[in-house]
């Protein structure tokens, strides 16, 4: 398990998928670690409890301060300690170890929400789903894809409105594209390739170098 041998641009799920060889159940943990904090520390939070537990039997089992110690580079450690090990726990009895490939069936597991699922069945069992974070609402909607206020609502515009052989991918180039490009703050629009397209450009940055 060598996740520094991966793209320093790839995600914490791709960068998981690779290094753990797309494991359904590091996907699942890995993605409620990643909630509210960097890729980065995902990183460095994953590595550190997959060294120590490797199956969900072993999670299930876990000694809490084991665990909060070493997810701890993931930010509200305690909270995500009680939620890996109860969906641990849940995993082994009532899925026979296995975590579910259908949404269905996720959507059951503690602290499981539609972006989770989603994420697990694209990047562990390589279903087309398009999981929607901040990243991936965000520039949906400046892009002019959406117009949305919730996440769940630009999920469902984008699955009425992207072919379906494109949701594979979109996640993964959301998030690099959010990360590198259309940033929260201070967006790079000077040297995106998308923004003569771009509904964020044309309403808001435009408008605003004209009146200073």
């Amino acid at each position: 398990m060598v996740y520094g041998s991966t793209d320093k641009r790839a995600t914490a799920l791709a960068q998981l998928q690779d290094a753990e060889g797309g494991d359904p159940f590091k996907i699942l943990i890995g993605t409620i670690l990643s909630h509210r904090t960097k890729d980065e520390n995902t990183t460095r939070a994953t590595e550190r409890l997959f060294s120590r537990y490797k199956t969900p039997q072993e999670l299930a089992r876990a000694d809490p301060k084991t665990v909060r110690r070493l997810i701890r580079p993931s930010g509200f450690y305690n909270m995500k300690t009680k939620n890996i090990i109860r969906a641990s726990r849940q995993v082994v009895s009532e899925f026979g170890g296995r975590v579910p490939d259908n949404e269905e069936d996720l959507l059951k597991i503690h602290s499981v929400g539609r972006k989770t699922a989603n994420c697990v069945l694209v990047y562990a069992f390589n279903k087309p789903a398009i999981p929607v974070d901040t990243h991936v609402h965000r520039i949906s909607n400046r892009l002019g894809l959406v117009s949305t206020k919730k996440p769940e609502d630009t999920e469902a515009e984008l699955v009425r409105t992207v072919p379906r052989r494109y949701w594979l991918e979109l996640n993964d180039l959301f998030v690099r594209f959010g990360q590198t490009t259309c940033k929260p703050v201070g967006p790079k629009c000077d040297g995106c390739t998308l923004r003569d397209g771009c509904r964020y450009y044309r309403d808001v940055v435009l408008p605003r170098r004209k009146t200073s």
